[in-house]
């Protein structure tokens, strides 16, 4: 019996250390975070040349991407890249992107939480407010798979 006990004590913690993420260094949040952060400029860069299809390339383009705001949850590449479009029509309603009081946190190697502040100054109105991106690293890259962005309206 005690044998038994022992070998499923044994089994249970070999499994539980096996579901512990990869430690993170110093160094890999350092260089991670900066990868993070370079894809969120290349988003406001996109975004302030007009490119609403140059600003999704940040996205995970899959069904199972995840925006929510305004109360509302959005379910799919396709569905949050309309949602931009309506809500931001042409060069004009997209206005100047600035996002910025960047936090990263990387959870493990190929997962990270953003949180920041953004702003789009548009024909006389600031809109605003905070966001909070999941990333999953896939392929060598970082893409955001769940966007929860707030109004400060």
């Amino acid at each position: 019996m005690v044998r038994y006990v022992l070998a499923g004590a044994i089994l249970w913690t070999v499994a539980a250390c096996a579901s512990v993420p990869a430690a993170v260094t110093p160094a890999q949040q350092e260089t991670e975070a900066a990868a993070i952060t370079a894809l969120l400029k290349a988003q406001d860069a996109a975004w302030n040349a007009g490119d609403i299809e140059g600003f999704m390339k940040g996205y995970w383009e899959s069904d199972d991407l995840r925006f929510a705001s305004g109360g509302e949850v959005v379910r799919g590449f396709a569905s949050t890249l309309a949602r931009y479009k309506v809500r931001y029509p042409g060069r004009e309603g997209m206005g100047v992107l600035t996002t910025q009081d960047y936090e990263i946190d990387l959870l493990s190697p190929d997962a990270a939480v953003a949180h920041g502040r953004w702003s789009v100054a548009r024909e006389g109105e600031v809109l605003g407010g905070l966001y909070t991106l999941i990333l999953r690293k896939q392929n060598g890259a970082w893409m955001i798979v769940s966007d929860t962005t707030t109004s400060a309206e």
